[in-house]
């Protein structure tokens, strides 16, 4: 991770996370989770669905969503909502892409897991 004076750190670049699939950045506050959807869209979210705290790092890409791996539920990758009946939300993480590098927000990595 690098710190830019911004207030952003850069976690990685847009080729690092598979196409329809993810990556784990590990932060003081827990884990945050980078999809990247097949038209190559990238986001960010705490790294636990909202039900159960599954691994949604871990879940099936499909459009702008990601299901979780242990109960399906399906998360909305813009929004971070559980989409369907199920309530709840996976926090999102504001994000930037500079140059084909992703920066976070620094404030929202080191706070405290929900």
């Amino acid at each position: 991770m690098t710190m830019h004076m911004s207030g952003w750190i850069e976690v990685g670049g847009v080729g690092d996370v598979p196409l329809r699939g993810s990556r784990v950045v590990r932060a003081p506050g827990g884990d945050i989770a980078l999809f990247k959807s097949a038209d190559g869209h990238i986001f960010a979210l705490r790294d636990q669905c909202p039900h159960k705290m599954g691994p949604l790092s871990q879940g099936i890409v499909h459009g702008r969503s990601v299901t979780c791996p242990l109960h399906n539920w399906i998360i909305d990758l813009e929004s971070g909502e559980a989409q369907g009946a199920d309530h709840g939300c996976s926090n999102v993480i504001a994000l930037r892409v500079e140059a084909g590098r992703i920066l976070l927000d620094a404030r929202a990595l080191a706070l405290e897991a929900a």
